[in-house]
């Protein structure tokens, strides 16, 4: 269990993109902090390991298959997550994809994908849990949390990745807009934008000559850990964090910053 400065005991959370990287990592710290989880994603087979472990270790959670691209599938998703669990007070928006490619190269297609998922994904995704809370307020129970997974990416320009800064630079602005706009019906929205860790993804890059110079340009020449991105995250979603909304904090050991 979490200790009282990142406890989540009593709040239940929705989190896309749990079947791998850091939406694993967050369903996993999630439960670990004493909270319930309704891990969504699209690959079942993998929600149904997660929930295994977190329930073998004495959690509650529940598998839900959802598609952030179809606000259909994200109604579905929250309701069978309300009608195991009741409220969901805690929202994270995580799911989102890459596709490479310089601006000149990049296809319309995948230009759109990356917006789908990245930007109106994560804001129908924000919306729905914010439209139940609202709708329904329940005075004494734990204060509203959403919180967006951004990027440094959303904060400055990496190279070759344009269509995936402008993507994460909205979600940036999205996250302030929607703090302003539910403040009032005491919902804390933040942002984390966090750097280079290592993923499903990514590994393999990293292990190259050419991911291991960019490594060495970073001012501590090293990637940060999942770990670093989890207990800021963990901060946001628990009481401590009550009269932070509108945030966007930059989780990158000084990566992109200089």
């Amino acid at each position: 269990m979490g200790d009282s400065t990142t406890s989540l005991a009593g709040r239940t959370a929705f989190v896309t993109g749990a079947s791998s990287g850091l939406g694993f990592g967050l369903a996993r710290a999630i439960a670990a902090g004493g909270g319930r989880v309704v891990a969504a994603a699209r690959r079942r087979d993998r929600l149904d390991a997660l929930v295994a472990e977190i329930e073998k270790a004495g959690g509650a959670a529940l598998a839900v298959e959802c598609d952030v691209e179809d606000e259909g599938s994200i109604i579905r998703a929250f309701d069978a997550a309300t009608a195991k669990f009741g409220r969901i007070d805690t929202i994270v928006a995580n799911a989102g994809i890459n596709r490479e490619g310089a601006a000149t190269s990049i296809s319309a297609a995948d230009f759109d994908a990356i917006m789908s998922v990245n930007l109106r994904g994560v804001f129908l995704t924000a919306r729905e849990g914010a439209r139940r809370l609202i709708d329904a307020p329940a005075p004494g129970a734990p204060q509203g949390r959403v919180l967006l997974i951004g990027s440094i990416g959303g904060l400055r320009i990496l190279p070759g990745l344009t269509a995936y800064c402008m993507s994460k630079a909205g979600v940036v602005m999205m996250g302030r807009g929607l703090a302003r706009e539910w403040a009032r019906h005491d919902i804390n929205v933040n942002t984390i934008c966090p750097g280079f860790f290592r993923t499903e993804i990514n590994e393999e890059w990293f292990e190259t000559d050419a991911g291991r110079k960019q490594i060495q340009r970073f001012p501590r020449r090293r990637l940060i850990g999942m770990e670093d991105v989890l207990g800021a995250a963990l901060y946001l979603l628990s009481d401590q964090a009550r009269a932070t909304t509108g945030a966007s904090l930059a989780v990158d050991d000084a990566q992109e910053t200089f």
